[in-house]
């Protein structure tokens, strides 16, 4: 179990289709600052429709991955955790996002105390999740990642295994 200073929380989770049920399984947490290395974990998981992976860094940010085959999806919700964190800057490298500097973000944000998230928005729109609604949850600051993450799972079906996998791990 990784605990950050603040008592937060650090996961990666596997989320795939089996016999028309969803399953979810925990990710070694080394995961969580390695963004190859998740998909290549996500890429060994047998699935029909692919796997989802979701990541949460303590308060900061989430990484959240669809692997279909040789395609890969990537949303990060928080591009100024590029600055800080492993995982976040190696998505925005994935997607060929330059890591903005202070200035250049303050810029966008317009001094907003908000995330700006970059990737794919659609990523789960197939699944029921649109654009426009991922967004709000992503730039909702006052939500933690897990937290956001348990309402992308709820909204998509998998809360059940979604939150087995958490409790197995958290309690």
């Amino acid at each position: 179990m990784a605990m950050s200073d603040e008592d937060s929380l650090d996961f990666a989770i596997v989320i795939y289709r089996e016999d028309d049920r969803w399953e979810a399984e925990m990710l070694p947490v080394a995961l969580t600052s390695d963004l190859d290395g998740l998909i290549h974990a996500l890429r060994q998981q047998p699935s029909m429709n692919g796997t989802i992976g979701l990541v949460a860094v303590g308060d900061e940010f989430f990484v959240a991955l669809r692997v279909l085959g040789e395609r890969v999806e990537v949303f990060l919700s928080d591009i100024a955790a590029s600055w800080d964190f492993p995982l976040a800057q190696q998505a925005l490298e994935y997607l060929d996002v330059p890591v903005p500097d202070e200035d250049e973000l303050d810029a966008i944000l317009q001094d907003e105390e908000t995330a700006l998230p970059a990737g794919d928005l659609s990523i789960f729109a197939d699944l029921g999740l649109d654009e426009m609604e991922l967004g709000i949850l992503s730039g909702d600051i006052d939500l933690l990642p897990e937290d956001v993450l348990s309402s992308i799972a709820a909204r998509l079906g998998f809360s059940e295994p979604f939150e087995r996998a958490i409790d197995s791990v958290f309690g």
